[in-house]
């Protein structure tokens, strides 16, 4: 699996005339058995996408033991009261996504001396039950997490389940590009390649990678 994705990847970015190697397959080992995120370690892969707290506090101590130099990224929603334990254990979080959860990393990444990486999630849909800034205050939201010396690097979206992804993620792209962001986490198993055609630098890959989720 992990071969195919690769290969898929590579081939989107010279399709987009990209050169090989930059996107990051981020390789989402949610709700995925042990032994099925182990296969893809042995193979050599060392970006994985987490959604709880709790689960990757579980499992992620031990693998890092195991497999120096893997990285562990937050993508699912963060509440504010677990912003500390995902500060101590995350390389980079992807849904920085209100002023509540900013003005809370500012103070703990002052307390802990570090910040991990943060990319601010877009509602680029607009869709009230979905978290993420809305595309009209993005500009001040991030504006405003600089001032309080956040590291923002880039951007996240997640399009609307129905629609085209493109719109979305050129949308995306037009965010960053005005901001000065060089990175944009955008595109997941069904949508990547189309992704990769519009910029994006971190691609989020789950069930194509590790098969179907067993809950």
């Amino acid at each position: 699996m992990l071969d195919d994705i690769t290969r898929r990847i590579h081939d989107a970015e010279r399709a987009a005339n990209r050169a090989e190697g930059s996107v990051r397959l981020i390789a989402v080992s949610k709700v995925q058995p042990d032994d099925r995120v182990r296969e893809v370690l042995e193979q050599g892969h060392r970006i994985f996408g987490e959604n709880y707290v709790q689960e990757a506090q579980g499992k992620w101590p031990a693998f890092r033991g195991d497999f120096p130099g893997a990285k562990v990224h937050m993508i699912g929603p963060l509440q504010t009261n677990k912003a500390k334990p995902a500060m101590q254990l995350f390389d980079a979080i992807h849904t920085l996504d209100r002023p509540s959860l900013a003005n809370r990393l500012a103070r703990l990444a002052q307390e802990e001396g570090r910040c991990p990486d943060l990319f601010v999630q877009v509602n680029t849909g607009s869709e009230p039950q979905k978290a993420g800034i809305l595309p009209p205050d993005a500009d001040a939201f991030i504006a405003d997490a600089r001032a309080l010396d956040l590291p923002v690097i880039g951007l996240m979206c997640i399009p609307p389940d129905a629609e085209d992804p493109a719109p979305h993620f050129e949308m995306l792209a037009r965010i960053a590009k005005r901001n000065g962001l060089a990175n944009l986490s955008m595109g997941m198993s069904s949508d990547f390649e189309t992704a990769i055609t519009h910029g994006a630098t971190h691609i989020r890959v789950g069930s194509a990678l590790f098969g179907a989720r067993v809950y």
